[in-house]
């Protein structure tokens, strides 16, 4: 990623050579949006997260990753503040920012920050400010995937059910398969993104986004995995989402002496426990799967106690609360959602808090359903929405006692290992 090239330095009146590394990659940071939706009273770029603007911890982020030419495209009357944040954020590295001022629209500021590139520049990476905690490992991820023909973008699989709607009516189901949330930076060869931006401007086509553009020219863009670290602020609730995060990370928990050693780096187990009554509407819903023709349990969501007990242990090893803080009756958005829906956004939460999942085992008591020809199915789509972590579930009666033996509901019990990644 880096060039050596002679630079003569002048100490009295004899001229020294030194080697100082030379950039070939770009990253320019789009911070001349206005932030409407956020309702801050200021660009959203300079609105603080804590002690720290949104784009110093964007920058924070940039200088951390691999050395390459910084371009803050910056609104109108706050360059200097956005030269302030370049400033504080770079460190030894402050020869390589630099703020430029952006245009009416994005596709405009990002030519500005085309337009200051260095001579050596092959690779351009384009990064939103508003996705201020991209891990740096991300930025370099989407530099070294570039190979001179393709684009190359961050993305997320999509974990909620979608709907194609017309107006308050719901027309049809989509298929989350073919879909993927893109995120920041996006990198591209230089060549082609700046002829990509000639053909734009000549078109007068404005785009979403550099991808897009980049496509719109012809040229293929592929995908690499993202961070759910890298969402975008746009709203209040983003806002103070990403505050969540950097307080978890800064401010440590005061404990006893008597308490357990809070520096444990090990594995963490956690033990989740859940009950449905049935009486649901539709099918059964269970262990991920559905089971036509037998009774539904009734819950918030489709009922189904396996998945529910399996986040309650992934939260509880973690210490990140309970299923009722995160998917409880104040959100809506989960009413009648599955399991994989749970899964997946449970291990998001880990990932965000620095776990990754070991195995979860569980069992459940009940009559029915009768359970081991599907165990294999259950266990493969239990463990897909945990991205792959070991699921094994098993099954058991109670030889009529209590509440599963009379048939009035099914109980639950899972156990969890996590670790610190």
């Amino acid at each position: 990623m880096l060039r050596h090239p002679p630079f003569f330095v002048r100490a009295g009146n004899v001229n020294l050579v030194s080697m100082l590394p030379v950039p070939d990659t770009a990253i320019i940071v789009v911070a001349a949006g206005s932030g409407t939706r956020l309702d801050a009273g200021a660009p959203k770029a300079f609105v603080g997260i804590d002690t720290h603007s949104i784009l110093r911890h964007a920058l924070d982020g940039v200088f951390a990753a691999a050395p390459a030419q910084v371009i803050v495209v910056a609104p109108a009357g706050f360059e200097g503040d956005a030269e302030t944040e370049v400033r504080a954020a770079a460190g030894d590295r402050i020869d390589l920012g630099r703020v430029v001022t952006g245009g009416a629209t994005r596709q405009e500021s990002v030519s500005a920050g085309l337009g200051a590139l260095w001579g050596d520049v092959t690779r351009v990476l384009v990064h939103d400010a508003a996705r201020a905690l991209t891990p740096p490992e991300i930025i370099d991820a989407v530099a070294a995937a570039i190979d001179g023909e393709s684009g190359v973008i961050p993305t997320l699989p999509v974990v909620d059910t979608l709907k194609r709607v017309e107006g308050d009516a719901v027309i049809a189901p989509v298929d989350r398969s073919e879909l993927a949330a893109a995120q920041t930076p996006q990198g591209f060869p230089r060549a082609l993104l700046e002829a990509a931006y000639e053909a734009a401007a000549a078109s007068g086509i404005e785009y979403t986004d550099d991808a897009a553009l980049f496509a719109a020219a012809g040229h293929l863009v592929r995908q690499i995995a993202g961070s759910p670290r890298g969402f975008k602020i746009t709203t209040p609730a983003d806002l103070e989402r990403a505050r969540h995060l950097l307080a978890d990370v800064q401010t440590p928990t005061s404990v006893p002496d008597s308490a357990p050693d809070s520096t444990w780096t090990g594995p963490r187990v956690g033990l989740g426990t859940d009950v449905h009554a049935f009486g649901g509407d539709g099918n059964l819903w269970l262990a991920g799967i559905e089971w036509p023709g037998e009774r539904a349990l009734s819950g918030h969501s489709d009922g189904d106690a396996v998945a529910h007990a399996m986040v309650d242990a992934l939260l509880g090893a973690a210490g990140l609360g309970d299923i009722g803080e995160h998917f409880g009756t104040a959100h809506p958005e989960y009413a009648g959602a599955h399991a994989e829906v749970f899964l997946a956004r449970t291990r998001e939460l880990l990932h965000e808090a620095g776990y990754a999942i070991g195995n979860v085992s569980v069992q459940f008591q009940g009559n029915r359903p009768r359970f081991s020809g599907r165990r294999a199915e259950a266990e493969r789509v239990l463990s897909a929405a945990l991205g792959g972590a070991p699921v094994s579930v098993t099954a058991t009666t109670t030889d009529g006692l209590g509440f599963p033996g009379r048939g009035e509901g099914i109980a639950v019990t899972a156990v969890a290992m996590v670790h610190p990644t």
